[in-house]
This record gives C-alpha cells, sequence and structure tokens, in this order.
C-alpha cells in the first residue's frame, strides 16, 4: 500500500493534529494510520521501513565514510540519520547519536515513529547530549567503539559555536582521520541555507549548506539530501 506522503511528513501532519484537537500524539499517529489504511501506526512505520530509502542508502555505506545529511527544517533530515542507525543495530552494529537540540525522549519518540522499538537496540544505542561536544569530545567519547559504529552529529554547525573549540575545519578533518583509523561511520545533520530556493531546485546541493565559517566541503565522501520527499543521494569520489 503507497502511502500518501513520506513518512516524516505523516509525522508532522500527527503533530499538528495532536496540537489542533488537544490529543495525545500517540492517539494522533493512529488517526493518520487508519487515514492511510493501517490499524496502527505501528504497522503504517513497519511497512514503509520495509521499502525505506535509509536502507538502501545504509547499503552504500562503507567504515571510514563521512556523510552529509541535509535539508531545510521539517523534512526529514533527523528522521533519515536516525532510520540509518536504526539499520546500523539492525545489522548488528553500534549507533551513538549526539545531539544539542534534542532529549533523549524525543530520540526514541523518533524511533517509534520510525516503527522501530526502542528496547530492541537498548545495548546498541548511546545518546549524548553535553554541552561539550566538539571534536575532541566526541574522539574520547568513541574511544572504544567498534568498527562499524554508525554515529550521528546533530548538527555539524554545532561544532562551530564555542570559540574555544578548534575551527570547524580542523575539527572535521579530526573527525575524519578518527573515522578511518577506528572503522566507524560519520553522519552530520547539516542545515541548508536560507537562500535555498525550493522553486528553482527540487532538493537542495552542497552548495546550499549553511557555513557561517570556512569548510572544505569534498572531507564528506557521501551525501544524501532531502526536500518534499525528494531525496538526492551522492557517493563522492
Amino acid at each position: 500500500m503507497k502511502l500518501s506522503a513520506p513518512v516524516h511528513h505523516l509525522k508532522r501532519q500527527a503533530r499538528l493534529l495532536s496540537r489542533k484537537d488537544k490529543i495525545p500524539l500517540h492517539e494522533a499517529l493512529g488517526r493518520i494510520a487508519a487515514r492511510e489504511g493501517f490499524s496502527s501506526w505501528s504497522l503504517l512505520a513497519t511497512k514503509a521501513a520495509e521499502t525505506a530509502p535509509a536502507s538502501r542508502l545504509f547499503a552504500r555505506l562503507a567504515p571510514g565514510d563521512l556523510v552529509l545529511v541535509g535539508a531545510r527544517p521539517g523534512h526529514g533530515k533527523t528522521l533519515m540519520s536516525l532510520e540509518l542507525a536504526v539499520e546500523a543495530m539492525k545489522s548488528g552494529h553500534h549507533g551513538v547519536f549526539f545531539t544539542l537540540e534534542y532529549t533523549h525522549t524525543d530520540v526514541l519518540d523518533r524511533f517509534r515513529a520510525i516503527g522501530a522499538d526502542p528496547a530492541r537496540f537498548n545495548e546498541l544505542f548511546e545518546f549524548d547530549s553535553s554541552d561539550a561536544i566538539s571534536a575532541d569530545y566526541i574522539v574520547r567519547a568513541l574511544a572504544s567503539a567498534p568498527s562499524g559504529t554508525l554515529v550521528v552529529i546533530d548538527y555539524l554547525q554545532l561544532l562551530d559555536q564555542k570559540r574555544e573549540n578548534p575551527d570547524l575545519m580542523a575539527q572535521v578533518r579530526t573527525l575524519k582521520a578518527f573515522a578511518g583509523d577506528r572503522g566507524l561511520i560519520l553522519v552530520f545533520i547539516s542545515q541548508i541555507d536560507r537562500s535555498y530556493d525550493p522553486a528553482k531546485k527540487p532538493c537542495p546541493d552542497i552548495s546550499d549548506v549553511r557555513l557561517p565559517n570556512p569548510l572544505d566541503l569534498s572531507l564528506f565522501n557521501k551525501t544524501c539530501f532531502l526536500n518534499r520527499g525528494e531525496i538526492r543521494f551522492q557517493a563522492v569520489g
């Protein structure tokens, strides 16, 4: 059964419905699922996961990759990144999520939104929302992470927020070298510049990444950009 919109759009509709009708989010999700022809949101999310772009994208990732996932707010970049973490954990690898944007509860809710049972990955998933997040902090935190661990950094630009940290270019180079040495996959969620105009091109691209300070974007060997259900994946080099 084909969904009327991507899962992250349906989830957004449910959040809006929850606020509008003043009902719990799980009830709103159930209503959206029923509208799509499913008896529950979990069944809808499971069905969507079977053909999810994340599973195809994950199959093209390899230890040592630096992946840039970019979109304007509300277009699914966080869900896509978490779906990649779930795919890694389904394969028996670890998943780690560094963020200053979300709480642990927020992330667990998003797991459920994509049809993933958090309890299934309890031993494989780590969440870190320390105010000290930087390249050096991440390297220390992942010192014993096994090869194949998929790490989500939410988001690229947060590394550039504190003046006491090295510049963004130096931090990404540090993380690239570390990922290569340890066999990790690093997924950076990225903001997109407000100048991006969807009327001119259906998806943002590398030229639309918001960079307050210089960064050689060729350090990322794979990119994934999203907009209104459109997904553009590219392997560079």
